[in-house]
């Protein structure tokens, strides 16, 4: 059982880890740089933590749990309708990914790329994180054919993931233009495909976490 101490120093360290990693990757980011980062001595790190991979393992498994609580917050904000909510979703996406600091950035995003090919362990907590995200997408998408705010075609699982890999490879696009246009399209044809009258969201205040 750990400690509360030990709980804090593995924390610290996958703390200062997610905001090197979320600018750099993880590839070129070394244990030395994490550690002088989060203060934590040189060898404490393979007390917490086996090699490297796994430590990414917990890293993305951690990020992920943080991840999907913010989205099961913001979708349970009900006295907004089900496609207003998923629109705010989308709105922060964008405002985290263009945002000036690291702290929001999605390391599903940062990620998945470089990553997937170079660690089998990776790859799959990176599956298993999406496939959360994408079942909330889903559960969210349900809800908004039962409330009447939405108008779509496609099943919901199949909507959500189609969704999903929209916004990766927008936000994807999106680094490589240097510019948020690949948003505003993604934006468009979210609110197409969803039957949303536009704009859904500007009323909103689009400050809740991603």
């Amino acid at each position: 059982m750990m400690t509360n101490e030990t709980k804090s120093a593995r924390q610290t360290i996958l703390d200062a880890a997610q905001l090197i990693v979320s600018r750099k990757g993880f590839s070129a980011v070394g244990l030395n740089e994490i550690l002088q980062a989060a203060d934590v001595p040189k060898g404490s790190f393979y007390h917490y933590f086996s090699s490297k991979d796994a430590f990414g393992v917990v890293l993305l498994d951690t990020y992920f749990d943080h991840y999907v609580t913010g989205i099961e917050q913001l979708f349970q904000q009900t006295e907004l309708s089900a496609a207003a909510r998923l629109m705010r979703y989308w709105h922060t996406w964008i405002d985290n990914q263009t945002g000036c600091t690291d702290a929001g950035k999605c390391l599903a995003v940062k990620l998945g790329a470089e990553v997937s090919d170079l660690s089998e362990p990776m790859r799959l907590a990176l599956q298993r994180g999406t496939a959360r995200t994408i079942a909330l997408l889903a559960e969210a998408l349900q809800n908004g054919l039962e409330d009447g705010s939405l108008t779509v075609r496609q099943h919901p699982e199949s909507l959500a993931q189609r969704l999903y890999a929209l916004w990766l490879g927008t936000s994807v696009m999106s680094k490589i233009t240097r510019t948020s246009a690949p948003f505003d399209q993604a934006l468009l044809l979210t609110q197409q495909l969803l039957g949303c009258p536009e704009p859904t969201d500007n009323h909103i205040d689009r400050g809740t976490g991603k």
